[in-house]
């Protein structure tokens, strides 16, 4: 059984996803505050995802993502809170989240972004031949978030590294720009957002003007 922590101070959000993860054959974990997810992640290795909340009482949620990210948590975690604002949205996503889903969610779509979260990252760790892409010049080392430019290391946001991810992993196919969001973003973005241009261009400073190649009117490509 997957184990899955729920990081809420809500007590009875809390006790409403706990029970659902247990119906749903899960193992859940259970913290009010992030000095209590701090402790559980510390003495239990093997979490398999994270829900969690931005406002906690004690911590920013962004912040203990941020940290926790950095001591080397690498479960999939769906951020699930009220601050629904695009800003909200894009900081929660760089600060390592996975997946957003704002309140009040309905429990069913939650249960599904789980299960899609946790089946891909259960794909990627068992697929070794997938760990490293290289193409171009470019080299992404997806265990370790390494990104090589014709030699040199780069510095990439999480979805940054998610966007070139995906163009290197279809390299030589035009990917349209609503392929894009939905894949790398999700359907918290309108479609008439322009996030993806955004990062694009983002992504070329750091990568170089070439290595991401626009198809007018069709999308983007890498090779």
């Amino acid at each position: 059984m997957k184990s899955i922590l729920v990081v809420e101070d809500d007590e009875l959000i809390r006790s409403m996803l706990v029970k659902a993860l247990s119906e749903a054959e899960y193992t859940p974990l259970e913290a009010a505050d992030g000095e209590s997810a701090r402790s559980i992640l510390a003495s239990i290795s093997d979490i398999d995802l994270v829900i969690l909340d931005i406002g906690l009482p004690d911590i920013d949620g962004f912040e203990l993502l941020r940290q926790e990210r950095e001591r080397g948590l690498d479960a999939p975690v769906i951020i699930v809170t009220a601050r629904d604002s695009t800003d909200d949205t894009v900081e929660g996503l760089e600060s390592g989240a996975n997946d957003y889903v704002p309140k009040p969610f309905r429990v069913p779509e939650l249960l599904a972004r789980i299960r899609l979260r946790l089946k891909e990252h259960d794909e990627s760790a068992g697929d070794d031949s997938a760990s490293i892409i290289e193409h171009g010049g470019l080299r992404l080392d997806i265990r370790t978030r390494r990104v090589e430019v014709d030699g040199q290391i780069v510095e990439l946001t999480n979805r940054e590294f998610a966007l070139l991810e995906l163009l290197m992993r279809r390299s030589g196919e035009t990917i349209s720009r609503l392929q894009l969001l939905n894949s790398v973003w999700g359907s918290e973005f309108d479609p008439a957002s322009n996030i993806v241009n955004v990062y694009i261009r983002s992504l070329r400073r750091k990568i170089g003007e070439q290595k991401v190649q626009t198809i007018r009117g069709v999308g983007y490509r890498v090779g």
